[in-house]
């Protein structure tokens, strides 16, 4: 990851293109909107004129609906424009740093140029499928926590310890398996994107691939479950130094504001080195081979002595077929 620390600067850089980008397409829109539309804040601030327009939201509706249109819209470009961006910018990371492991010494923003534009479609399939499965699996999670919730119900119309234990009893149970299916789908994913990045597969091979790794390696995903537990706690550390930060008089907010400048240079670099992590574990496991002239990456495989016997002998040499 040192190798490619520039990637860190693009990761602050694309953070700060979309601040600029929120207030290019939801700022400036909404002001422009103000003025056409007439609206005046003070009277939106004061509380009994906000509860009469919430109150009757079909007026509030009808009086600013060319409002309501132009911020979604804006709301909608900006979005895209975001996670345009943020594919771009991913697919740009994870290229250079599988260049970096087969033997690249230094980065190049154009490779990193190259590497984005090779890798944006395959994530974004890639991206859909996964944001797919977390929507069936948030589902899932919900009906669960329904079902549980009813069956609490009914024990407390029975006896009320009885209710008490189940409700805890399911809860950390819900809360265990719950983690750890979101942990094993985010390892699912960053595995699959190291598979698209290094075996060039599209999105529905690197997901398969990716879940027959974990499942022949498990240690893939010991190595990511530790490594998520100990971003976890770094980023608690980080929060709690900030709130201390915050509270300091006079200088408190000057302070924080400084120190989370740097707290997002320090996660991003964090987060490089997790998927720079998994990418170095996944190549060193999975039997790839770096073959000679810096070409791509092959498979390796074994041949056996059937296989060997099999193949062409060498031809005779002139004296050889002589002495024949």
């Amino acid at each position: 990851m040192n190798r490619n620390w520039q990637l860190v600067l693009i990761q602050v850089g694309a953070m700060f293109a979309s601040l600029v980008g929120f207030f290019i397409f939801i700022g400036i829109p909404l002001a422009i909107a103000f003025i056409i539309f007439g609206i005046d804040l003070t009277d939106i601030s004061r509380p009994d004129e906000l509860a009469n327009l919430l109150r009757r939201p079909s007026d509030l509706l009808s009086r600013y609906l060319g409002l309501a249109i132009l911020l979604l819209t804006s709301l909608i470009i900006y979005i895209f424009s975001i996670f345009v961006v943020g594919i771009f910018v991913f697919g740009g990371s994870i290229g250079s740093i599988t260049r970096t492991i087969r033997g690249s010494e230094t980065f190049q923003i154009r490779a990193f140029w190259k590497e984005g534009k090779r890798l944006f479609f395959p994530l974004i399939g890639f991206t859909a499928i996964i944001g797919a499965g977390f929507l069936i699996l948030a589902f899932l999670l919900g009906l669960l926590g329904g079902s549980i919730s009813a069956l609490v119900s009914i024990a407390k119309e029975q006896e009320a310890a009885l209710a008490l234990f189940l409700g805890i009893f399911f809860s950390l149970l819900l809360f265990a398996s719950g983690l750890g299916l979101i942990i094993m789908a985010l390892s699912v994913t960053i595995y699959g994107a190291a598979v698209i990045a290094m075996d060039k597969e599209g999105p529905f091979t690197a997901i398969k691939k990716a879940i027959l790794y974990l499942y022949n390696k498990p240690q893939g995903l010991y190595l990511y479950c530790l490594m998520f537990i100990a971003f976890v706690i770094t980023n608690f550390i980080i929060i709690a130094i900030g709130i201390i930060m915050g509270i300091v008089p006079v200088i408190g907010p000057f302070l924080s504001f400084v120190y989370q400048l740097s707290v997002y240079f320090l996660q991003s670099y964090l987060g490089l080195v997790m998927i720079a992590t998994v990418m170095v574990f996944y190549h060193s496991t999975s039997g790839m081979v770096q073959p000679p002239g810096g070409q791509d990456s092959i498979q390796a495989e074994d041949i056996s002595p059937a296989g060997a016997s099999q193949q062409e002998e060498p031809p005779l040499r002139m004296d050889e077929t002589t002495q024949a």
